[in-house]
């Protein structure tokens, strides 16, 4: 357990820390006694709260305690017991505190300026983070961009000017942005980062604007060449197809077969059966 000597405005004795990180005046065997619950009045203002609490507590776990009786923050209190500020850090019995004693409390102007220009800070450094984030994003963003652009370029291609300059002014809207933000610390360190990474890709732009100046210009494709059948319409094809003449004679189809000699080229008539054929079922 971690000891310390207490300055001549805590009270006499030695501190310790607590297993919760807080730092407290060391109990000493000859001190000690059974802890009990008291009853203690304290004076804001012209209104008196009794308070009850164990009375080997400290005075901050008193401070918190009439926090949420008086809704003053707990770090804006001062605590008067016989015309002395007892510091947060002390124990009510060991400091003369017993059942019914009376103590004043009064608010700490110093100690609320303190914590307000405290919480001013740490809300501008969230502010400050936030907007590094949202910057870092966005450039993340336009490297996409530029990876594209390179690759067409690298390949032969040629990206139009127009498209490498507005690329280029968001680079440097997100360099101002990122330039106006103020903070310490780890903020510093998250801004600094980010300029040498748009610094880089701004210098990446550059040089590949120059080389995509230097691209030839792409030769237009040329047209493909039609025939003029190829370009007749429906119509116009139909039209030319070939129609049967009018003057044909025309075509008789019958079912009467005739069967003719190959050698004398007379018809050769059927020849009929002699015999009658009966069916039978």
């Amino acid at each position: 357990m971690m000891k310390m000597r207490t300055g001549t405005t805590s009270g006499d004795g030695e501190l310790e820390l607590r297993p919760g990180g807080m730092v407290v005046q060391k109990r000493t065997d000859h001190s000690s006694s059974v802890p009990r619950v008291i009853r203690v009045r304290v004076k804001y203002g012209s209104v008196h709260h009794e308070i009850s609490i164990n009375s080997q507590s400290t005075f901050g776990e008193l401070k918190k305690i009439l926090s949420g009786a008086t809704g003053v923050h707990h770090q804006d209190m001062k605590i008067i017991y016989k015309d002395k500020e007892r510091d947060s850090k002390m124990f009510l019995d060991l400091s003369g505190v017993k059942d019914r004693s009376k103590l004043i409390l009064k608010e700490d102007p110093i100690s609320q300026e303190k914590r307000l220009l405290e919480l001013r800070k740490i809300a501008a450094k969230e502010k400050s983070t936030k907007a590094i984030s949202d910057i870092s994003s966005q450039v993340e963003r336009l490297a996409g961009q530029l990876s594209a652009f390179d690759t067409v370029i690298g390949k032969g291609g040629k990206v139009e000017e127009k498209n490498l300059e507005n690329l280029m002014e968001m680079l440097m809207n997100q360099l101002v942005k990122l330039d106006a933000i103020s903070g310490d610390g780890d903020v510093k360190l998250k801004k600094k980062m980010q300029e040498e990474k748009l610094q880089k890709y701004i210098v990446a732009l550059d040089l590949l604007n120059i080389k995509n100046s230097t691209q030839p210009q792409p030769q237009p494709q040329p047209q493909p060449q039609y025939k003029e059948r190829d370009l007749l319409t429906f119509d116009e094809e139909a039209s030319r197809k070939p129609t049967i003449s009018s003057s044909s004679p025309p075509v008789i189809i019958t079912t009467r077969w005739e069967t003719f000699d190959s050698n004398s080229g007379q018809t050769v008539k059927p020849v009929h059966p002699k015999f009658k054929w009966e069916l039978f079922n």
